[in-house]
C-alpha cells in the first residue's frame, strides 16, 4: 500500500481536478477551500450555498445506539460511470455497513428518509457529485480491501445535522474509523453557535496524523478511505442553539455495501 505523508495539511485555495487528485494520491487526503470546491464542481459558490435550505428539514436519526437525539439526516444513492459521464439516481435503498467499519451501528439495515427532491434534482448538487467522482477516478488505485475500480462509482449521499439540543452533539459517535469505501468527501455546509468539531485524519497504518477545524461553509475534506482513518470531535453549544451541517459523499467501486447474501 502507498505510504502516507502530509506535505499539504492546509486547504487548497485554488484547485482544479488534477491538482486535487495529485494531492490525494500524494498524502491520502486533501482539503479544499470553498472557492476551490466551487472551481472543481464548475458551479458558482452561490449555487452551492443555495442547497443549504435542504438541511432545515432533516428527520431525526432513529438508529443512534447511544440514545442520543443530536443527529438528523437523509440518505440517497447514485451510480456514476466516469467513462461515459452518466450519473443516475437509483431507487431508494437502506444504508448498511459491516461491523468491521462501524462497530457501533454496523451490521444492521438503517432506513433513512430520501434526499430532499429539490436538492437531489439540483444541477449544483449533481455537478458536485459528478466532478468529485472524476477527481476520485483520477486518484483511484488498487486496494487490498475494496473491489477494483472499473470506471463506475457507487455513491451514497448523507446530509447530516449535528445539534447541541441535549448539550453535546457527536459527529462521529463510532469514533475514528474508515467507511469501507474507496473515497469519501466531507463538505461543511454550515456551522452555527458551536465549539469543538475538530476533524482528525490519521494514517491507517502508521503514527502520523493531522488536526484541523472545518469552519468555512462549503469547504471540503477529501479522503482516500483505505489509506487513512478519520473522526470529528464532539460539539458543544456556544450560545442558546448550535448545529454543524455536513454533506458526506462516499464513493465505492464494485457495488454498494449490502448485507451478505444468506
Amino acid at each position: 500500500m502507498m505510504s502516507v505523508t502530509f506535505p499539504h495539511p492546509d486547504a487548497l485555495q485554488r484547485a482544479d481536478s488534477q491538482r486535487a487528485a495529485s494531492c490525494l494520491r500524494e498524502q491520502g487526503f486533501v482539503r479544499l477551500s470553498a472557492a476551490a470546491l466551487a472551481e472543481i464542481a464548475g458551479t458558482p459558490s452561490e449555487a452551492l450555498q443555495a442547497l443549504g435550505t435542504s438541511w432545515r428539514e432533516l428527520p431525526a436519526d432513529e438508529h443512534l445506539k447511544d440514545g442520543g437525539r443530536y443527529r438528523r439526516r437523509r440518505h440517497g444513492s447514485l451510480v456514476q460511470d466516469t467513462r461515459t459521464g452518466r450519473l443516475e439516481t437509483v431507487p431508494h435503498r437502506p444504508h448498511w455497513q459491516p461491523t468491521t467499519y462501524n462497530a457501533l451501528h454496523g451490521g444492521m439495515l438503517r432506513h433513512f428518509a430520501p434526499l430532499d427532491p429539490a436538492m437531489a434534482a439540483s444541477p449544483a448538487f449533481l455537478a458536485l457529485v459528478a466532478r468529485l467522482g472524476e477527481v476520485f477516478a483520477a486518484a483511484a488505485h488498487d486496494t487490498p480491501t475494496e473491489p477494483a475500480f472499473d470506471g463506475r462509482w457507487f455513491i451514497e449521499a448523507h446530509p447530516f445535522r449535528i445539534n447541541t439540543t441535549g448539550g453535546v452533539g457527536r459527529p462521529t459517535p463510532e469514533g475514528a474509523h474508515r467507511d469501507g469505501v474507496n473515497f469519501v468527501a466531507v463538505v461543511l455546509v454550515d456551522r452555527q453557535g458551536v465549539r469543538g468539531g475538530e476533524t482528525r485524519v490519521f494514517e491507517a497504518e502508521g503514527p502520523h496524523g493531522v488536526r484541523f477545524t472545518l469552519d468555512e461553509p462549503w469547504s471540503a475534506l477529501l479522503l482516500d478511505d483505505p489509506r487513512v482513518i478519520h473522526e470529528s470531535t464532539p460539539i458543544q453549544p456556544d450560545g442558546d442553539r448550535g448545529w454543524r451541517d455536513t454533506l458526506v459523499l462516499t464513493y465505492r467501486a464494485g457495488g454498494f455495501q449490502d448485507p451478505p447474501s444468506a
